[in-house]
Parts: C-alpha cells; sequence; structure tokens
C-alpha cells in the first residue's frame, strides 16, 4: 500500500506535446462558441506575428479552418490575394491549396479563403513552365480549381475572373513539349475555360457531374459570442443595482411620508 502511495506518475515532452495537439485540434474543430473564440484568438496572434519562411505551415494549418470568423482574423485588414506573397511558392504549399478547392463543395469555399489560394497559383503559375516545375498539377487537381466557378456570375466577378486568368496560364503549357502529361493538363484547362465562356455549353460537360453538386445539408457556423467592452459589462448591473436601490428609497420615502400622513391625522381625531 505504501509503495502505491510512493508511485509518482512521469510525463514525457511528446506526451504533454501530444496532448497539446490534441487541444489545439479540438479548438481548430470550432464546433462550440469556446473553440471558435480560442482559434480567434489564436489567429489573431498568428496575424500580429506575421507569415514567414519559419511559420507558414501553421498559417496553412488555420487556413483550413471552416469558420469566416477565424480566417477573419488570420487576415486582419490584407488583401487576401496577397496574404502569401512574402513566401516563395513551393511544393507543399501549392499541394496544400489544391487539397483545400477538393475538400470544399462548390459555393463553399469562403470568399477570402478563396482568395488566398488563388493569390498562392497566381504567383506560382504566372510562369508557367516554371509553376509546373514546381508542382505539376493533375487533371483531378484542375477539376477541383474549375468546379469552384460560378457560372451565374460570369466572368467579371473577382473570383471567376482569377480562376479563369490561372486556367489560362496553364493552358499556355500545349505544345511545349515536355510531356503528355502536361499536354494533357493545358488541353483540360484551355476546355474549362471555354466551357465557361461559350454559352452554349456548361462545366459539367468537361467537369464530372459528382464534383459541381452542392450541399445543401452542411453543418451551420458557429459564431463566437457577443462581446462588449468590460466596462460596459460590469457598468449595466452596477446600472441596474443603482436604479433598484432608488426605487426602494422611493419607496421607502413614500412609506415614511404616508405613516407621518396616518400620525397626524390620528392627533387631529
Amino acid at each position: 500500500m505504501k509503495e502505491l502511495f510512493e508511485k509518482k506518475e512521469q510525463w514525457s515532452q511528446s506526451d504533454i506535446a501530444s496532448i497539446e495537439y490534441s487541444l489545439l485540434q479540438g479548438v481548430m474543430g470550432v464546433r462550440t462558441q469556446e473553440a471558435v473564440e480560442a482559434a480567434m484568438t489564436y489567429a489573431n496572434y498568428l496575424n500580429s506575428i506575421g507569415i514567414t519562411s519559419s511559420n507558414y505551415p501553421i498559417f496553412l494549418k488555420v487556413l483550413g479552418v471552416r469558420n469566416h470568423n477565424v480566417i477573419d482574423s488570420l487576415l486582419g485588414t490584407r488583401d487576401p490575394f496577397l496574404f502569401m506573397s512574402s513566401i516563395q511558392p513551393n511544393y507543399f504549399i501549392v499541394a496544400t491549396c489544391f487539397s483545400f478547392l477538393a475538400k470544399y463543395h462548390p459555393a463553399e469555399i469562403y470568399s477570402k479563403t478563396l482568395g488566398i489560394i488563388l493569390g498562392v497559383f497566381q504567383a506560382t503559375y504566372n510562369n508557367p513552365l516554371d509553376g509546373y516545375n514546381i508542382y505539376a498539377p493533375t487533371v483531378a487537381d484542375i477539376n477541383s480549381l474549375g468546379k469552384h466557378l460560378i457560372e451565374d456570375k460570369g466572368q467579371d466577378d473577382l473570383l471567376n475572373r482569377s480562376i479563369l486568368d490561372i486556367l489560362d496560364k496553364v493552358s499556355e503549357l500545349e505544345g511545349l513539349g515536355k510531356d503528355e502529361e502536361m499536354e494533357d493538363l493545358a488541353v483540360h484547362a484551355h476546355n474549362i475555360r471555354n466551357n465557361f465562356f461559350d454559352s452554349t455549353k456548361n462545366l459539367v460537360q468537361v467537369i464530372p457531374n459528382v464534383l459541381l453538386r452542392t450541399e445543401d445539408k452542411l453543418d451551420p457556423e458557429v459564431d463566437p459570442r457577443k462581446q462588449v467592452p468590460l466596462k460596459e459589462a460590469e457598468g449595466k448591473p452596477a446600472a441596474s443595482s443603482k436604479k433598484s436601490s432608488g426605487q426602494k428609497s422611493t419607496s421607502s420615502s413614500s412609506s415614511q411620508g404616508s405613516g407621518s400622513q396616518k400620525q397626524d391625522s390620528s392627533k387631529e381625531e
């Protein structure tokens, strides 16, 4: 029995780090108001320190959060298209951005999140061949990009126009003769772009229909609790208390006055 009470549980640094990671995963799941608020605070902190070549994977992790409040906190006042402009595009960044596009349904992705992703693609494929050498997209990747075109909005929409410009850059790979995969990719990008502009055609003719379906039964975003200044929050109960005490004193004065009136009337009798 003595040994049982004297036994000390040991925790390694990896054990503690695993617990921290598990808790952070819960925060980034943004399923409760407390988790959303914690994620917003974390995103605000990242915004304050700025994105660098040594911390950008964490920014990408937060970028994948499905909550516009968190993304707004991460961005602050910055232009989404320029958010990652200080970081040289690389395979990891571009592959991660394509994976984000793949997991979202059309019209589901937050416009600022999409703007950040498109900004990365604009920087990467501004020179199509250099971009292809950084990350060679597949036909599936190009479908994931093309499915976020909103046909009802037309080419004047900023996000639509940006996607079309990127597809145009990728289509310039046609005829360079590097390999057959690159040629097929360029032709496919051209076809998506052409079908968008051609009023007699639709995207469903070049992109699988299953990718173009919208999801109507998505879980609603959780919003944070309404925040008010601390003084205002503390002032309301105080004001209420004063008002209450004022009513009591008035009531007391009234009752005293009425009592004195009764005494006066009894004396007169």
